[in-house]
């Protein structure tokens, strides 16, 4: 796909991001899109929106299962960024998030991490993502999806922001030098439970996240270098590291929390509005 025709189709996407718009044919139903043409159209939105007044803080994990990538012929799980217009923390483990045009919104419970520097370490994989880190904390991450019936490719997601419309981060956790042996342990094991309105929803683990977020964490600092040696994650940048359990269809007016068992963090509660 000519470099002309990357930006025809940033602008579209991020015109449907900004209005709430559906995207009636995804860009892989279109000749010449692939996952590499899809990357130069997540590189295009981030000067766009940087252009705009907005800064990336982080990026977003998507297909953190390695059977997805069996079925999807995928060789790892792909990103897109995150804005400091879509990342909020919360207070006293609540939040209330008003979002503009929603469409057909799901949540997800995720581990999130701020960086303290590139993954580096000779380390075990897991042990030397933790050592990377500064804190970690849980938080629900809410996608909407442009495309007709929630029907996409690999491609599709990280040309159109991860299908991420924000991020409620709750009480982060110091990763402590001391801490890391204990977390190494315990984040293939953790358990969440997802609640709306008070109605138990599911139960989720560490382990559906490639087994482990801090795993997860891992395989995208590699596959970040392996695509764009001269863009590693970095300080300061947050990484929401996949859905702990399935998304759920979620609307104006829900009232959702996850318990968090076998990790030192407190439940979230997040009502959207």
């Amino acid at each position: 796909m000519l470099h002309n025709e990357v930006e025809t189709v940033a602008r579209e996407l991020l015109a449907a991001h900004e209005t709430g718009q559906m995207v009636a044919v995804p860009p892989s139903g279109r000749p010449g899109f692939d996952l590499n043409t899809a990357y130069e159209v997540e590189a295009t939105l981030k000067r766009f929106r940087e252009a705009g007044g907005h800064r990336s803080v982080g990026r977003k994990v998507g297909y953190a299962n390695k059977a997805m990538w069996r079925v999807l012929k995928l060789e790892t799980l792909v990103w897109a960024h995150m804005y400091d217009d879509t990342v909020h923390y919360s207070h006293d483990n609540s939040a209330t998030l008003a979002l503009t045009h929603p469409r057909s919104l799901k949540i997800e419970p995720e581990i999130i991490f701020g960086m303290k520097q590139p993954v580096v370490g000779e380390s075990s994989p897991a042990a030397a993502a933790l050592a990377s880190t500064d804190w970690l904390a849980v938080g629900f991450e809410i996608i909407d999806c442009p495309f007709p019936e929630w029907k996409f490719q690999p491609s599709d997601f990280v040309a159109s922001f991860g299908l991420h419309a924000a991020l409620v981060i709750g009480e982060r956790m110091q990763v402590q030098p001391d801490l890391l042996a204990t977390l190494v342990e315990e984040l293939p094991r953790f358990k969440v439970r997802v609640s709306k309105n008070g109605e138990f929803v599911e139960e989720g683990s560490g382990r559906n996240c490639l087994r482990s977020p801090a795993l997860c964490l891992a395989e995208l600092s590699s596959a970040i270098v392996r695509r764009f040696p001269t863009e590693p994650l970095s300080a300061g940048e947050i990484v929401s590291s996949g859905t702990l359990t399935a998304g759920h269809s979620a609307g104006r007016g829900d009232l959702w929390t996850v318990e968090v068992e076998g990790l030192s963090l407190p439940s979230l509660t997040l009502r959207l509005t």
